[in-house]
């Protein structure tokens, strides 16, 4: 199975093709979140230089969030219309999972985190076992204190990946001292490649996805204007 990815829900902008067991290509710009103007493009040049053509694509998989509220909109807006448009199935994966995913074979508990401004953070907890990413705590959106007094009482290391790292990162160590440990740079970034082998894996589980299965984004919470609105009819 050819599959095509994309994850645009982060910082970086990201698309990736996978053949099987094989990256064939994958593209990550992080360098400002233009992810609208770079998206398409990055596409049709990463399928130009690997030799393929969307005719040659079976699977659409995307990262439909949490993350940025316009990314993750991009991307799975894009995502669907490739989809559609091939007459081939789209699937969705948290964008957390595929940020654990980098961290293959680590012993201990991986911790993406992604900054939801206010002092809160995007954040899951998962586990390698016997090769199989198992997820322990599910996709939340909670304060950063709170995921801290929580991972205090874990006996294991905690590895953190993820955009939260930039504003958090002394706080951690604050909290955690040497019971955290950061993932390295390289790997620290939403990355197609992931999702693309995220998007195998629920398959190996779950079977093939119907070709009109539809990805919803999945914010976690409002959006501010949304949050506002409330505010005021409160």
């Amino acid at each position: 199975m050819n599959i095509l990815s994309i994850d645009a829900s982060c910082n970086a902008c990201t698309a990736a093709i996978v053949a099987g067991d094989k990256l064939v290509a994958q593209l990550v710009i992080n360098n400002k979140k233009t992810h609208s103007e770079k998206l398409m493009p990055m596409i049709e040049n990463m399928l130009s230089a690997s030799e393929f053509s969307l005719s040659d694509i079976d699977l659409i998989a995307v990262a439909n969030g949490p993350g940025s509220f316009t990314g993750v909109r991009i991307g799975v807006a894009t995502a669907q219309g490739l989809a559609h448009s091939l007459g081939i199935p789209c699937v969705g994966v948290s964008t957390l999972e595929a940020l654990a995913g980098n961290m293959f074979g680590f012993d201990g508990i991986i911790c993406p985190i992604l900054n939801a401004r206010r002092e809160q953070v995007y954040t899951a907890q998962f586990q390698w076992k016997n090769g199989e990413l198992l997820q322990g705590m599910e996709d939340s959106n909670i304060m950063l204190a709170e995921l801290l007094e929580r991972l205090e009482t874990e006996r294991n290391s905690v590895i953190f990946l993820g955009d939260g790292i930039f504003e958090f990162r002394a706080e951690i160590e604050g909290k955690l001292g040497d019971q955290a440990v950061f993932a390295p740079p390289q790997l620290n970034m939403n990355l197609a490649g992931s999702v693309a082998y995220r998007a195998q894996e629920y398959i190996r589980k779950n079977g093939d996805v119907p070709i009109d299965n539809i990805v919803v984004p999945n914010y976690l919470r409002l959006s501010q204007a949304e949050r506002e609105l409330e505010e005021k009819n409160a």
